[in-house]
């Protein structure tokens, strides 16, 4: 049976990452690099440029002038932030060849968008610094499914195919033997991306927040703030959401309403953007 490591190693080799976006991750990495050298390199992939302006100007970021230069995006939004919208785009690019039936990818894009939306607008709220960047968690979180659909889609059967009194992740330990989220992990660190978006992912479903940072809380409770709407709409909410997790973060219920209500507002427009496939059934 296979482990976590030989799905994401498999995985990287289907899944790979553009020439474009090692070469600016060089860059960014690069402290001598300037802002148009970056710009530089994201104009060669017409298609991401595109992207990135496309987000740039959406009510996500609610700039109050128009960016139409990919430099001025990067001045105005920062480098950190342009480099999560080019892992957004680079991401779905990758999986676009994955065997899967259209109905399975538009309902995981739908859920992935929906929880990068809540995790931001909760990490607004609660003034979390640079909370855009918490979107590429959310994003990013269940791409573990994504691989194991890929490469074993019978497990994935199996592993979807859980009650209304059982955990989603519980049900995949059981029958994987490692969660969606820590597969999403070990690929995100096959790709290299940077600790501070492999670490929260991985530890999405641990219960334990004795050594918990704030981003891994918050996409803790927003990946079950999403399933309460989805997948698990038949669980307790106590069940996906016990008192001492909801005392991890100052969350109360008129935040949750907003937070699904900014999904509502937002999803399609963001969706239209990164999957237009799943934007159709909207």
């Amino acid at each position: 049976m296979k482990n976590v490591n030989d799905y994401a190693e498999q995985a990287s080799e289907i899944f790979v990452l553009s020439d474009s976006f090692v070469r600016i991750k060089e860059l960014i990495d690069d402290e001598s690099a300037t802002i148009d050298d970056i710009a530089d390199v994201i104009l060669l992939d017409p298609a991401l440029a595109g992207t990135i302006l496309k987000l740039a100007n959406s009510s996500f970021f609610n700039y109050p002038g128009k960016i139409d230069t990919i430099s001025k995006a990067v001045l105005v939004l920062g480098i950190t932030e342009v480099y999560n919208l080019v892992i957004a785009f680079f991401t779905s690019q990758a999986f676009k060849g994955l065997n899967a039936e259209q109905d399975f990818l538009d309902d995981f894009w739908c859920k992935s968008v929906d929880c990068a939306l809540i995790v931001k607008y909760i990490g607004v709220k609660l003034n979390i610094p640079n909370a855009e960047r918490l979107f590429i968690l959310g994003l990013l979180h269940n791409l573990g499914e994504l691989v194991v659909q890929q490469l074993s889609p019978e497990q994935v059967r199996l592993a979807n195919s859980y009650t209304s009194t059982e955990l989603p992740w519980d049900k995949q330990n059981n029958s994987l033997g490692f969660t969606y989220g820590e597969c999403a992990a070990e690929l995100l660190k096959q790709w290299q991306l940077p600790f501070t978006i492999i670490e929260p992912i991985r530890n999405q479903d641990n219960s334990d927040f004795t050594y918990s940072s704030d981003e891994t809380k918050l996409l803790y409770l927003s990946k079950r703030i999403m399933l309460s709407q989805y997948d698990c709409s038949a669980h307790a909410i106590e069940l996906l959401l016990t008192e001492e997790a909801m005392q991890q973060l100052p969350i109360d219920q008129s935040l949750l309403q907003g937070a699904n209500y900014f999904c509502d507002i937002e999803r399609l427009s963001i969706l239209s953007i990164l999957n237009p496939g799943a934007a159709a059934i909207y």
